[in-house]
């Protein structure tokens, strides 16, 4: 389903936040020297443009009307020196900021993906994941233009205007109000400009998200929609989107369309009471044509930078949109942190008690209810159930993925909550139904890039899980490429990998989440024996549904509705003819059908 518009994305400030604005200019920081170069090479380029028409009444007034050539060709030196001096300072403090730009963007898709690998699966659970990914790409990209020339330039534009102010009062009063007389339309017109392209670019951020979310749910899920050709559907609901999203950018362009030819028509204006005012004055010789031509310069100048400003306002609009989705996002605390002073007992023995564990993922609609066992060094112990009793929430809460609602989880004798994360992971080694393979090769998928892993672990691992017959008949054996999700590969020999990654890892305790449920006879064969591999002086955990394969382990626990029912070897349980002897007839009849 297509991301849905959150609150947060829906209702946006509309105004400039200061406090907003205040963290986004805490990134300027580090470049702080670099940028306040960069202004003054504005405000340079921005003086050297104004001195210009400044000049125009002494080569008219003075040189040309009393047939001074050398004077004349003086004047025209030093304009052509002012360009060419301006070009170099315009290169400079465009590569500057560009760079400036650059680095900062850098700095916080950084720090933004950093903090989204902190984030516990709660956040996840609740945040489609192209909602995200916008936050990333999309939003920081939005940043961009402020960080890299928006601001400093803005700098430039307005001193500028004060330039041009300041040379035109210097030459002349009552002709600089006469050009302001139309200002306040200018000011009346930008402010309707301003606030129909804000809302214009708020929408188009939301939609972009819309559409991120959108694209990466439904080519995530292609099989599915293939499978059930739904691509009409697809296709219909992705161009209702697309459509809303074309139409949002061409009201923003209709909307510059309409502001800048009105822009030009307002300046034609102000140039054309300059004329008639002005020419009035040289008839009465209270004016020169020097200084008429020279305010003609300044008048056709002088909304240039008026009509940039608007439109750096609204890029500065829209980089406060995307800020606060992007400061929300880094606002984000995980639910599960680490203690100030977490134990560091190195290897775990692997002794793994439950007490009296109460979760819900929501208030208190509980999924775990009372549930207390305990699990000694070495043992080997099996959870079974029907979909939904609360199995892979117990391995969510061993691996602190969620936090307790209730009640505590001890390993060796200690709180989970009181060791770090990092540290409570590395020993336990999960081996999941569905298996992630990230785009690279099967050693990277194997030694997850950790330096700890040597070659020799590696191939130890990958001869012990099994995975050695695949890779003898692969040129590039370890080497071989693996596309995103692991693609190429078949589900057993993703599945193998993943029993190399657990056995290169050397875990304390090893947890099998439907580990041979979708795989073949042959490939369940080698994965029996990887585990027999995988369990030896481990503490295990195993969730299965098949019950056969878990009739060797030294307790099986039954769950339902996130209770414990019933705990006992598998021969104890079948004696009670409870539960468990309730689901072991019912797979037994239905093997016995399907043979």
């Amino acid at each position: 389903m297509a991301e849905t518009i959150s609150h947060t994305d829906e209702v946006l400030s509309k105004e400039i936040d200061p406090n907003i604005l205040r963290r986004l200019l805490s990134f300027f920081r580090p470049y702080k020297k670099f940028i306040i170069i960069a202004t003054i090479l504005t405000i340079t380029i921005s003086a050297l443009a104004a001195l210009r028409p400044r000049l125009t009444p002494i080569a008219i007034d003075e040189k040309i009307a009393n047939n001074d050539m050398p004077g004349l060709q003086f004047i025209v030196l030093i304009m052509l020196g002012t360009l060419v001096f301006q070009g170099v300072i315009q290169y400079v403090m465009t590569y500057l900021t560009s760079w400036i730009g650059q680095k900062i963007i850098f700095d916080l898709r950084r720090k933004i993906f950093q903090h989204i690998l902190t984030l516990d699966l709660k956040y996840f659970d609740k945040n489609p994941i192209g909602r995200i990914v916008t936050r990333v790409t999309g939003d920081v990209e939005v940043l961009f233009e402020v960080f890299s020339s928006g601001l400093v330039t803005a700098f430039g534009d307005i001193f500028l205007i004060i330039w041009i102010l300041f040379f035109m009062f210097d030459l002349d009063v009552k002709l600089t109000f006469a050009m302001l007389a139309v200002l306040p339309v200018l000011v009346f017109a930008t402010s309707i400009f301003r606030k129909k392209v804000r809302e214009s670019y708020r929408r188009i951020r939301i939609l972009v998200a819309k559409l991120n979310s959108f694209i990466q749910e439904h080519i995530s899920g292609i099989s599915i929609v293939q499978y059930f050709a739904k691509e009409k559907k697809t296709i219909d609901e992705f161009e209702k989107i697309n459509r809303e999203h074309t139409e949002q950018n061409k009201k923003s362009v209709f909307y510059y369309a309409v502001f800048f030819p009105i822009v030009e028509l307002i300046s034609a204006i102000a140039v054309g009471l300059i004329i008639w005012y002005g020419g009035g004055q040289v008839v009465q010789n209270a004016v020169s044509i020097g200084v008429i031509v020279s305010f003609i310069q300044f008048t056709e100048m002088f909304f240039r930078p008026i009509r940039d400003l608007s439109e750096k306002y609204n890029i500065l609009q829209t980089a406060m949109a995307s800020s606060e989705r992007i400061f929300e996002l880094l606002d984000e605390k995980p639910a599960v942190v680490d203690p100030q002073e977490p134990k560091d007992i190195g290897r775990f023995k692997g002794d793994i008690e439950f007490k009296d564990v109460w979760f819900a993922y929501n208030k208190e609609d509980y999924v775990l209810k009372n549930v207390s066992f305990k699990i000694s060094e070495g043992e080997k112990v099996a959870f079974v159930g029907a979909t939904g009793a609360g199995k892979t929430t117990i391995i969510s809460l061993l691996t602190r993925f969620y936090d307790v609602t209730k009640g505590q989880i001890l390993i060796d004798g200690i709180d989970i909550r009181e060791f770090a994360q990092k540290e409570l992971r590395k020993n336990i080694a999960v081996v999941l139904q569905d298996v992630f393979l990230f785009s690279g090769d099967i050693y990277s998928n194997i030694t997850l890039n950790n330096p700890d892993i040597s070659e020799k672990m590696v191939s130890e691992s990958v001869k012990n899980a099994g995975l050695d017959e695949f890779l003898s008949s692969m040129p590039e054996g370890l080497g071989r490429k693996v596309n995103e999700r692991g693609s190429t590969l078949s589900v057993g020999q993703k599945q193998l990998v993943s029993f190399a990654r657990a056995l290169a890892n050397d875990p304390s305790i090893l947890i099998l989440d439907e580990a041979t449920s979708s795989v073949d006879t042959n490939t369940e064969i080698l994965i029996q024996t990887a585990i027999k591999k995988l369990i030896e002086g481990r503490t295990s955990i195993v969730i299965a549904h098949r019950l056969s394969t878990i009739q060797n382990c030294d307790k099986i626990i039954v769950m339902h509705k996130g209770e414990i029912k019933e705990m006992g070897s598998h021969q104890e349980l079948l004696e009670k003819e409870g539960l468990y002897y309730k689901l072991y007839q019912l797979q037994y009849k239905e093997g016995a059908g399907a043979g």
